[in-house]
């Protein structure tokens, strides 16, 4: 796996691209994350699609400024399939999924062994709401905006959800 790149998200391991699965970031697992069991902790893995949905969305408005963020976390979920433990390395990676809505969409996410990526870890969701924070209340998606999600989304039954969720 490459280096990160300047031109994407701070510590993203490539820039927003096209297509499926645009952002991927690594992981390692650090002492301070795991459990009583010597394992990731399963709410570190809502920091981590935190994380990478800012790389996402930030990037596809052209910022790195969370203050331009526009959107709302309407929904999360996780799906722990494999323990990590200290020192395991994780590629996490993030990308829409079909349909997008008028003022939502779902981001999925699915974290993995970067030598195996046949083994995940976890793979989580999101709904996401787009906010107009003035009026306090939800607005369409960008149009700006709308087709670069479309062209990254994916069915969401591959990765083992159904149907759509906003």
């Amino acid at each position: 796996m490459a280096d990160s790149d300047p031109r994407g998200p701070p510590g993203a391991v490539r820039p927003v691209g096209e297509g499926p699965w645009p952002v991927r970031r690594r992981f390692e697992v650090t002492y301070h994350d795991v459990d009583a069991l010597n394992h990731l902790n399963h709410a570190v893995y809502f920091h981590y699609m935190e994380t990478l949905r800012c790389d996402y969305y930030l990037a596809l408005l052209g910022s790195f400024d969370p203050r331009q963020l526009d959107i709302i976390l309407a929904e999360a979920d996780c799906r722990f399939l494999a323990p990590a433990f200290f020192g395991t390395v994780l590629v996490g990676e993030v990308t829409p999924a079909r349909p997008i809505g008028r003022t939502s969409f779902v981001l999925l996410y699915r974290f993995m062994d970067p030598v195996r990526p046949d083994r995940v870890y976890a793979r989580g969701r999101t709904a996401i709401v787009c906010f107009d924070y003035a009026a306090n209340g939800k607005k369409p998606i960008d149009p700006a905006l709308r087709p670069r999600l479309e062209a990254a989304a994916i069915d969401p039954s591959p990765e083992g959800w159904s149907g759509p969720r906003p």
